[in-house]
């Protein structure tokens, strides 16, 4: 085999990436682990379009449908309009567009916090945050089953990482009573609402063990704001527990593009100057901007509307007498992944989206359908749902 090289030339193909990655897309097909895109239409606050099929989506993370929602949309074409439909560079550089004062001020004051800082995505905040205030001499104590993006962080500081027990303050004790004075500073990171699971993280427990440690304390918060905590967020749930670092996103409740973290303004400043993932990259385009302001308003403003999403878990949750529902999302574990693949396509043939969620987004033997409520679901699409996961749940 040849391919046309410069001048003309015939030259043979030696492609030793494409033969790489064939191997690995064949060893991840056998294994039902081969993931593709399928592209869909969402139409509106729950229904998308995928193969010609409209289904009732339960694995968006839109929790209050405010994507769709008239005000939000109106927010963002206005600023549109008013600045254009990117940053044009770094907000260090030009960038610093005018929505950013105000989004940064309003997440400040949710959070109790001093200032703020909004970062691109949640991925950019979290691979930016870490690496700016823990370094090479210093201990990182991650939950288990925190999102990859802290992870990621973790491992761009260079600092010790160590996994402690989902959910477990004792382990997390223990690991910082032994690790932690070969360190000079000390961070724990975990998630406030975790992304596969919908539990939440006993903030009041893990802080207090932070805190006797002197370890800083980071929450994501991306599945928590605008759906626990009358809206604010996890941290609302637990009033005592010291937060150094709030961070969260705009993708989920929020409904757009983006992400931030709350802390003290020195903090923040530093964040600002040092976080690599902040000063070389372009800032939130304007629109994305200007939608988070709008939905935050939302939120802020209607309480039913929050409430709305756990309440709809909890609905699910009681129909199949599974585990009351703590956050707008329930798993529904089923072990493998091919398991889990058969499960999704029976409801997508029954009209309902829940996509299979396999390793590595989950340990092994796990593979799960993760559901998502929100707020715009009918009670009779969750009873619909509710028995069609039903014979899943007994096998």
């Amino acid at each position: 085999m040849t391919f046309l090289g410069p001048w003309g030339i015939d030259l043979p193909v030696i492609d030793t990436l494409t033969a790489f990655a064939q191997a690995k897309i064949d060893e991840l097909e056998a294994r039902s682990l081969l993931r593709r895109l399928k592209p869909g239409r969402r139409f509106d606050d729950i229904f998308i379009e995928r193969d010609s099929q409209t289904l009732i989506s339960f694995s968006c993370n839109d929790y209050l449908n405010l994507s769709h929602h008239p005000k939000v949309k109106a927010a963002a074409i206005a600023a549109v309009e008013a600045y254009g439909a990117g940053s044009g560079a770094s907000r260090l550089v030009t960038g610093d567009h005018p929505i950013f004062a105000p989004l940064e001020a309003r997440l400040a004051a949710l959070k109790g916090a001093d200032a703020a800082c909004v970062f691109g995505s949640g991925y950019l905040a979290n691979t930016g945050i870490i690496p700016t205030i823990i370094g090479p001499d210093d201990l990182i104590l991650v939950d288990a089953l925190a999102h990859a993006c802290i992870w990621s962080g973790a491992k761009l500081s260079g600092a010790k990482a160590l996994a402690f027990r989902h959910n477990d303050a004792e382990h997390l004790a223990e690991l910082l009573t032994e690790h932690r004075g070969s360190a000079t500073r000390a961070l724990v990171a975990t998630d406030g609402v975790f992304s596969m699971d919908g539990d939440i993280a006993p903030l009041d427990e893990i802080s207090a063990v932070a805190r006797a440690h002197d370890a800083w304390l980071l929450v994501d918060d991306a599945h928590g704001l605008g759906v626990v905590g009358d809206g604010a967020g996890v941290g609302r749930l637990f009033p005592q527990a010291r937060i150094d670092l709030a961070m969260g996103t705009f993708s989920k409740a929020i409904g757009g593009y983006g992400a931030y973290v709350c802390a003290t303004q020195p903090v923040i400043d530093l964040i600002k100057s040092r976080a690599r993932t902040f000063v070389y990259t372009t800032g939130l385009p304007p629109a994305s901007a200007a939608a988070a302001l709008a939905a935050l308003e939302i939120i802020e403003s209607d309480p039913d509307l929050v409430a709305r999403p756990l309440a709809k878990a909890r609905r699910f949750t009681s129909a199949l007498n599974l585990p009351e529902a703590t956050s707008a999302i329930v798993p529904i574990l089923l072990g493998e992944s091919a398991t889990a693949l058969a499960a999704a396509r029976d409801l997508e043939s029954q009209g309902l989206l829940a996509v299979a969620i396999r390793p590595p987004t989950v340990p092994a033997g796990t593979a799960r359908l993760r559901l998502a409520f929100s707020a715009g679901h009918p009670d009779e699409a969750i009873d619909r749902l509710a028995e069609a996961v039903r014979p899943w749940v007994s096998r």
